[in-house]
């Protein structure tokens, strides 16, 4: 008996601890239309860390139709994309800047890519967006992210 109520504890903790992990990885998927999936993401605040793998369901190369995952406060937004179209693809039309709290590199159709970021710093009253910085995208292929309590 005592081994069988052992062994249920194990899993339960086991089962909490598997479904915290996956609150904390999300997908988002982008396509040739120039749109994500969705327009909202959001982690709980328990999150230390969080994944976001990008997906690409379209067919088009990454020069023609690339897109990637940026995520900064609202606030910086219009000021990374523009940097990042002076910083190219080469780097991944991302700039250099502490204002970018995550971004993944630009992909093609067929293709995907993750970015696994820390929490730390960001807040549940924080105002955040996501975005693709491939130029001219990031009009249309945006999103709120929320950190929930």
């Amino acid at each position: 008996m005592r081994l069988l109520k052992t062994l249920l504890f194990g899993s339960l903790l086991f089962v909490a601890n598997s479904a915290l992990a996956n609150e904390c990885e999300l997908t988002i998927d982008s396509n040739d239309n120039m749109r994500f999936d969705t327009k909202e993401m959001s982690v709980p605040a328990s999150c230390s860390e969080v994944t976001v793998t990008l997906n690409h369901s379209g067919e088009l190369g990454k020069k023609v139709m690339g897109h990637n995952w940026v995520l900064s406060s609202a606030s910086d937004m219009q000021s990374i994309v523009q940097q990042g179209m002076s910083a190219g693809l080469d780097n991944q039309y991302v700039p250099d800047s502490d204002a970018v709290i995550a971004s993944t590199d630009v992909i093609g159709g067929g293709e995907s890519t993750s970015v696994t970021f820390s929490t730390d710093g960001m807040s549940a009253d924080g105002n955040y967006k996501f975005y693709c910085t491939f130029p001219g995208h990031s009009a249309i292929m945006q999103g709120v992210f929320k950190i929930t309590k």
